[in-house]
């Protein structure tokens, strides 16, 4: 790492009289003036970093000034450079045309609409038309020529394709013949430098075999990248060494082990966004030195919206910045520590700490719901109609146009936000294919609900109809209390359908140390199913959710048939129905879906400490 010291005077653009900034995946150059517009495209459309205050790689500086040099901006202004289109009406933007909008208009349709990029001629199938590039990609980057192989990434060209031909990506074949630059621009553009062939090799295994020593090490840095710079971001301390020994940092650690690897990895993504941001406003006031452009609209309070996301990732993404430091730090040191232990396939240590901690749960959520969560998808600042509207003036004027004035989140909550809203979307698209096919379903779980009480000996009663806490309305369509969807497993509602007034009502309950010794009997079988989800054994969960279904027979049937407690009948209908549907879950889960295993789980468990409490009351 170090830092440039002799760059060109003036922007490739022209644009810019005395660029200080580069941007590193469209190899120009920008001023402080544009650089204060693309910090707020976000890092998926502008990657900038400044050219003298922040430390670079030597072969990606070579890279932006080897496309810099080679004209690189031709790409992005293509469309610009024909004669027709000054008769058209287009034309660039001009050094003393005003920051906004003109030249924020101008750059948010070169860099982030792309719309004076060469485009292909039209074709019905555009799959192919990605493929051939990608194919041209495959081919060009055994060259130097960086300025064709960024204009076919402009074009569309993957640059993870898989070449099934050849068995290998594009960064395979630069690796082998030793295009350092090559392999720069192809990992910013996303190619993966573990990426393994058609034999198992990656793209660092070919540079060593073809002696090119340095290339291989820089992959292997690349490969590392996420996780070097957040330990940069904190100075150098070790990962591993937690800041923050609260109850609350130890609860969302526990948490953060909990998520699959897939939400682990956009969190980190999102954390190293979050660096990023944070490290380039640093550097943006301190080389601004409070200069007119500080106060105009270009504070990047928080991550701006990535349209390619969903809009609970973005919601996630945006309140990363109301960690403070302590917190963020704390955040980072544990993605560390967790990165490396499941790159390792190790289990977390305190995983009967983690079971636990999700039993525990269930009866402990809060009374009320956190404010964040009553707020919009978006902060206000995130639209671009509202940035123009409110400018800002300095730094201390940052909080209170971005509304960071509250109090900070902590890590806890962003991570029951992150994980609960993704296993709520996971749920809702699931529930919109079972839709199509209800009816079916219904009927198919009344069959099996009669088969299944009939083995089980559960004496016939209002309660033990699986399907009482499913609705119907007039179209067919399925009502349920959003709560079940949202991943909250306090938060569950079970419909009062019983009458009262039907039969013989019984107000006498069990004995509490009866329910007790019951509950514990199905709460040691969910720690089992819950221990067999988190190592992957989806052989074991068949078994385990028999094992549940016997000991909620056995708890059923300590209660009256017909309690008089619309809380009891309640509690014993969620209890029993959810059994019933966690055996038909244990059943068609899979190693990359075994959410509904768990939520019927937490039900289960929810029901169970319902009875325990409804029992102990009484007993008092």
């Amino acid at each position: 790492m170090y830092k440039a010291k002799c760059m060109p005077t003036c922007c490739s653009n022209r644009l810019c009289k005395d660029p200080h900034w580069a941007l590193i995946n469209r190899g120009v150059l920008i001023c402080d003036e544009c650089c204060s517009i693309h910090r707020g495209l976000g890092r998926h459309s502008s990657q900038v970093r400044h050219l003298t205050q922040t430390p670079w790689p030597p072969s990606q500086l070579q890279m932006v000034k080897s496309l810099y040099n080679n004209g690189a901006n031709s790409i992005w202004e293509h469309s610009l450079l024909d004669p027709s289109s000054i008769m058209s009406g287009k034309r660039k933007a001009n050094p003393q045309d005003r920051v906004h909008p003109n030249k924020t208009d101008f750059i948010k349709a070169k860099y982030q609409m792309l719309a004076f990029v060469h485009r292909m001629p039209c074709r019905e199938d555009d799959s192919v038309t990605a493929k051939d590039l990608s194919k041209q990609l495959h081919s060009s980057v055994r060259t130097g020529n960086l300025e064709t192989c960024l204009r076919l990434l402009s074009l569309g060209a993957q640059a993870n394709f898989f070449h099934s031909e050849k068995g290998n990506t594009p960064l395979h074949v630069a690796a082998k013949a030793g295009q350092l630059l090559q392999a720069e621009l192809l990992t910013v553009y996303g190619a993966d430098p573990g990426a393994p062939d058609s034999s198992g090799n990656t793209p660092i295994d070919y540079a060593r075999q073809a002696g090119h020593q340095e290339l291989a090490d820089r992959l292997m840095e690349i490969q590392y990248e996420l996780t070097d710079r957040l330990a940069f971001y904190l100075c150098g301390r070790k990962p591993g060494h937690s800041l923050d020994l609260s109850e609350l940092a130890k609860a969302a650690k526990k948490k953060l082990q909990s998520l699959s690897n897939h939400q682990f990895e956009e969190l980190a993504m999102d954390v190293y966004d979050e660096v990023d941001r944070r490290e380039t406003d640093a550097v943006w006031l301190t080389t601004q030195n409070h200069s007119t452009l500080v106060t105009d609209t270009t504070v990047v309070p928080f991550l701006p919206v990535n349209p390619e996301y969903s809009s609970t990732r973005n919601q996630g993404r945006q309140k990363l910045a109301r960690f403070n430091a302590h917190e963020f730090a704390t955040l980072v040191v544990d993605i560390l520590t967790d990165a490396k232990r499941r790159q390792q396939g190790n289990s977390p240590d305190n995983f009967k700490d983690n079971v636990e901690l999700i039993l525990k749960d269930i009866g402990n959520r809060r009374g009320s719901e956190s404010p964040e969560m009553d707020q919009p998808d978006y902060d206000s600042v995130a639209s671009d109609e509202d940035t123009e509207q409110e400018p800002t003036s300095g730094k201390d004027e940052r909080t209170k146009s971005s509304d960071l004035s509250d109090s900070p989140i902590t890590v806890q909550e962003l991570m029951e936000v992150k994980s609960a809203l993704t296993a709520s979307e996971a749920k809702i698209q699931q529930l919109l294919k079972v839709n199509c096919h209800l009816s079916e379903e219904l009927r198919l779980m009344q069959s099996k609900g009669s088969t299944l009480d009939t083995q089980s000996g559960m004496p016939e009663s209002d309660y033990d109809n699986a399907l009482n806490h499913i609705e119907m309305d007039e179209s067919g369509s399925m009502q349920s209390n959003f709560s079940r969807l949202s991943g909250w497993p306090g938060d569950v509602t079970v419909p009062q359908s019983e009458n009262p007034s039907e039969g013989e009502c019984d107000s006498s309950l069990p004995c509490t140390e009866d329910v007790i010794s019951k509950t514990e009997l199905i709460t040691k079988n969910i720690q089992e199913l819950l221990r067999a989800a988190q190592e992957n054994k989806h052989e074991s969960f068949v078994p385990c959710s028999e094992r549940i279904l016997v000991a909620v027979t056995e708890m059923a049937t300590l209660f009256p048939k017909r309690p008089s407690s619309e809380t009891v009948r309640g509690s014993l209908r969620l209890l029993t129905s959810s059994a019933s549907r966690l055996q038909g879950e244990c059943q068609k889960a899979t190693s990359h879906d075994s959410q509904q295993v768990i939520q019927c789980a937490y039900d289960i468990a929810k029901a169970a400490k319902q009875l325990v409490t409804v029992t102990t009351k009484d007993s008092n």
